[in-house]
């Protein structure tokens, strides 16, 4: 039996890691190797460098290959490097620019039609209509040890949940929901090991799975694991005591601190992950009127750090999120005091930088008396002054 060998791909303008992938696509591209005949197959790539081969897995009669990407996000305006797109070009393969599937069929080619799909963290659902088109349906490489952190986020949401483990899976496309087709392949139990998960980044774990996810789609393209009758090799059992994570889709919502719940090492945690964290804070709206008017702004808490508690700062600790200043009424910035505030478990934190809404990133002191977040009334205990601002960090 023959079968005719073609690539396509599909690729994203958003969060392509650069570097190395252009390499590794283009070698395993030119390199010529055996591998089984049920090799076409259609790519859909988000993360360039979690699809680009360690390997070669391309026999060199692969012919019409085409590289299509789409456009995200709110403006379709401007030139984003894409680095498969950039190896595409240097590949000379035709380059074709789509942002749906709505009224999109794949290409009907003089060689027949495509035998298999692989789509890695595209992040759009395959239709039915496009899988049943491919002859062994599609195949997803997803960085988890599914059905563990099922989603659109599986490398925060893994650690967030201050896992040290992880892993990656070869699935099948489902037909229904994302993340629930058939594990084909997985990385044993109990997964590898996160190096410094206490301090790993998002940019780090990716570069950790990037390549081992890569290899797991190589060896089970390599051995057919997609042909009928496939087996589900996961090993995950029903019995395991660790609750199942979903990897939602991180929101804005997700930065916004509870002070009320959160541990400094929740607070620690998601800077680490997701970036700088918010809250709002009271604030006076009309300084002349009377009595004064008050309004709620965003605080975009760009640098915070933990700190030993002061002399008589431990009152403030039984009302977290209640931001003080190390000083008596009336602050000035010129003072050299220090913006203030406890966490749920007892943790002096000290706001070094922020940003008000509307207003540039700042000292924290200048920025809340700019904003006239500090209060007008100073309370001492154990003899040390503190002034804290209106209300408590929402």
């Amino acid at each position: 039996m023959q079968h005719n060998e073609r690539l396509f791909c599909w690729v994203s303008k958003q969060r392509s890691p650069p570097g190395e992938a252009h390499h590794a696509l283009r070698q395993s591209y030119l390199a010529q190797s055996h591998i089984p005949p049920i090799i076409g197959f259609f790519v859909f790539i988000f993360s360039c460098r979690a699809s680009a081969p360690s390997q070669p897995i391309r026999s060199g009669s692969v012919k019409d290959d085409l590289i299509l990407y789409r456009f995200v996000g709110r403006s379709k305006e401007g030139v984003v490097y894409i680095p498969i797109k950039a190896a595409a070009t240097d590949l000379s393969l035709p380059v074709h620019e789509i942002d749906t599937f709505r009224g999109w069929t794949p290409p009907v080619l003089p060689e027949g039609p495509i035998n298999l799909i692989v789509a890695v963290s595209f992040g759009l659902f395959v239709p039915p209509r496009i899988l049943h088109g491919a002859k062994y349906g599609g195949l997803n490489v997803h960085p988890s040890l599914l059905p563990d952190f099922r989603g659109p986020a599986p490398l925060h949401h893994t650690l967030l949940a201050g896992r040290t483990r992880t892993g990656v899976t070869l699935q099948t496309l489902d037909l229904k929901d994302f993340d629930h087709g058939v594990i084909l392949q997985q990385t044993p139990s109990p997964g590898f090991e996160i190096p410094r998960p206490e301090s790993c980044t998002v940019p780090e774990l990716l570069n950790l799975v990037a390549p081992k996810g890569a290899e797991i789609l190589v060896d089970g393209i390599r051995k057919g694991l997609f042909v009928p009758p496939v087996h589900d090799a996961g090993w995950r059992s029903p019995e395991e005591q660790e609750p199942l994570i979903h990897a939602a889709k991180i929101k804005p919502e997700d930065r916004h601190i509870d002070w009320a719940n959160w541990t400094w090492l929740d607070i620690s945690r998601r800077i680490r992950v997701l970036g700088p964290l918010w809250s709002r804070a009271l604030v006076i709206n009309d300084a002349t009127a009377n009595p004064s008017s008050f309004q709620y702004r965003r605080v975009i808490f760009t640098e915070m750090e933990e700190v030993e508690p002061m002399k008589g700062s431990e009152a403030y600790a039984v009302v977290p999120g209640l931001p003080f200043v190390d000083g008596a009424h009336p602050i000035e910035s010129r003072q050299g005091k220090g913006v203030y505030v406890f966490t749920q478990d007892g943790k002096l934190l000290r706001i070094n930088q922020m940003k008000v809404e509307g207003e540039q990133n700042a000292d924290a002191l200048r920025a809340a008396l700019k904003a006239r977040m500090v209060g007008d009334r100073t309370f001492s205990t154990n003899g040390s002054d503190y002034t804290p601002f209106y209300n408590p960090l929402q």
